[in-house]
């Protein structure tokens, strides 16, 4: 079924929308959840999390791209169970690694707690990755916003691992020389 079609459920409030999502979007979303989460019973309450949340925003909300609407909930969803699984401590896995790295682009006393402000942090990084060759791009996308590990970027785009790690690690620095030159610390 075609996501307008799929959208189109959801403004009726026809309950065939998330059987539709979740036939088309199942395994893409439990791949995002899985892969900030690792752990398959948690990545399975993100995603029928996901249908719930997209229920209850469609309508107001008419997505452009279905795909990437649902991929967002779900990766906010997943984080925000990370967050409460690791409340009182910092856990391992793949996202500690992901966190760190991205750390080392913004000083930890930054001042990106507002909304307006993380909103335009947002925005400047989105630009910042559009301007970037596509490989790198798509490079960092996967590894910072998908959460997958180094070895499947490395496996999909035919590199190595670590030739994606120079790759992320160049662009990080790209990146925080551009924060620092727009007054991001």
């Amino acid at each position: 079924m075609e996501d307008s079609q799929i959208i189109e459920l959801y403004w009726q409030k026809n309950t065939d929308a998330i059987s539709e999502t979740a036939d088309k979007y199942g395994t893409y979303c439990f791949t995002i959840a899985n892969n900030i989460l690792q752990r398959t019973e948690d990545s399975e309450e993100c995603v029928n999390d996901t249908w719930l949340h997209a229920w209850n925003a469609i309508p107001p909300q008419r997505p452009k791209a279905l795909r990437l609407f649902l991929a967002k909930i779900t990766r906010n969803l997943s984080f925000d169970r990370l967050c409460a699984q690791n409340a009182a401590k910092r856990g391992g896995g793949e996202m500690a690694i992901v966190l760190d790295e991205l750390g080392e682009c913004m000083d930890g006393g930054a001042d990106t707690e507002t909304v307006y402000e993380a909103k335009e942090l947002g925005k400047f990084i989105q630009n910042f990755v559009r301007a970037l060759p596509e490989r790198e791009g798509n490079v960092l996308v996967r590894r910072y916003f998908f959460a997958e590990s180094v070895a499947d970027i490395a496996k999909r785009y035919g590199l190595t691992e670590n030739n994606v790690m120079v790759i992320l690690c160049r662009t990080r620095t790209k990146l925080k020389a551009h924060l620092l030159k727009e007054g991001y610390r």
